[in-house]
């Protein structure tokens, strides 16, 4: 049996990506271990918002290699998008994936060991339009709380940020698809569901049929054995009446928002 072990650096989204590839794996009939272990596979998933992310993500996988020399390590996230050629320099480094692809790393891994030793998977990001499906298999039944990415990738383009350039445009999942597969975590034991993505509250600006984050509250509401809906980080100008008004008539929809807010200071915003 072979085993498999990861380790994420970075926001929610990408413990989410983490979580959906560790039950691929699973899946295809992998041991999860813990990233401190020999293992057979190390899937190292990066982020690359600040330096000491990236500076951290390179040391993992020194480490990975100096705890399995023979391992095949997988870099994969937001550092791996920016720098695909630093990261496939580094000794040791066997699958680069960027921020899409993921749904493929077993296919790519067990590809490692027929052809090559090294593959590189990084494509412009943004040339993908579509959301990349790549569902939780409920892999975790220990855990009452699951987080779910509905939306990836932001428009905005803010001086100070990075995130575009390595999750690309604004992508959204359809609401037929979460809702798939929240009943299927629901199935698994899961309690309670928390929505997240990179520009949360515009999810949907893109779809054809422009749901918007209040459509999919009420589809999960109708789930039987949802007990509890949060929201991840909203921009408060993004909070909509209808949203409110879901939180204060129905009690499983957690009155908790998380809200990134700017200084109140002028010295400070100067």
């Amino acid at each position: 049996m072979k085993t498999v072990a990861f380790t994420t650096l970075g926001c929610r989204v990408n413990q989410y990506d983490t979580d959906a590839m560790r039950g691929l794996f699973i899946q295809s009939g992998y041991t999860p271990v813990d990233f401190d272990e020999k293992a057979d596979i190390y899937v190292i998933n990066t982020c690359s918002v600040t330096n000491m992310g990236e500076r951290k993500s390179r040391q993992l996988i020194r480490k990975a290699k100096r705890t399995n020399e023979d391992a095949y390590i997988i870099v994969t996230g937001c550092y791996a998008q920016l720098a695909p050629e630093a990261i496939a320099a580094i000794d040791g480094v066997n699958l680069v994936i960027g921020t899409n692809n993921r749904h493929r790393v077993v296919e790519l891994v067990e590809q490692l060991e027929s052809t090559e030793k090294q593959i590189s998977i990084v494509r412009n990001i943004m040339e993908q339009a579509t959301f990349e499906e790549m569902p939780l298999y409920g892999n975790e039944i220990d855990k009452a709380r699951a987080f779910m990415k509905i939306q990836e990738g932001c428009n905005n383009y803010c001086t100070f940020c990075i995130i575009p350039y390595t999750r690309g445009k604004l992508k959204s999942r359809r609401v037929e698809d979460i809702v798939k597969e929240a009943k299927r975590l629901v199935e698994h034991g899961y309690h309670e569901i928390v929505l997240t993505g990179i520009h949360l509250g515009n999810y949907g600006i893109e779809l054809l049929e422009k749901p918007n984050l209040a459509h999919v509250v009420k589809a999960l509401l109708e789930i039987p054995g949802l007990e509890r809906i949060r929201l991840g980080s909203i921009e408060s100008v993004e909070v909509s009446e209808e949203l409110v008004d879901l939180m204060a008539k129905d009690p499983r929809f957690c009155t908790h928002l998380h809200l990134p807010l700017q200084a109140g200071s002028d010295h400070i915003l100067k």
